[in-house]
């Protein structure tokens, strides 16, 4: 399942209210996976989620600042959080996200 988690973090990326982002998401994207209220994925007001997904100590190999507003984590709701972050440059057609994704997707 994709949840999408909204930030403003980056100029001007995600600036309307929660139901503005929803709508604009839903008429220009198509987006249809549930929406959260906007949050902060950076800086001193960092979401605890963002917190854990960016940490060098809790991910030490995928650690790091977010780049830009759109950024994913792979999470696996039985064995925590996976291995994968996925940059905001990748294409959804991407071999190595289609095979990470295949991956999670079938796993015990």
């Amino acid at each position: 399942m994709i949840l999408g988690f909204p930030a403003n973090n980056f100029p001007s990326r995600e600036p309307g209210t929660n139901a503005e982002i929803q709508q604009f998401c839903t008429l220009n994207y198509g987006v249809t996976f549930p929406m959260f209220a906007r949050i902060s994925v950076k800086g001193k007001d960092m979401h605890p989620l963002y917190a854990h997904l960016t940490s060098k100590e809790t991910k030490p190999e995928f650690g790091g600042a977010i780049s830009w507003n759109v950024h994913e984590s792979r999470v696996q709701p039985v064995h925590g959080f996976d291995d994968g972050v996925i940059g905001s440059r990748t294409k959804p057609e991407d071999k190595e996200l289609v095979e990470a994704v295949e991956k999670t997707i079938h796993s015990p």
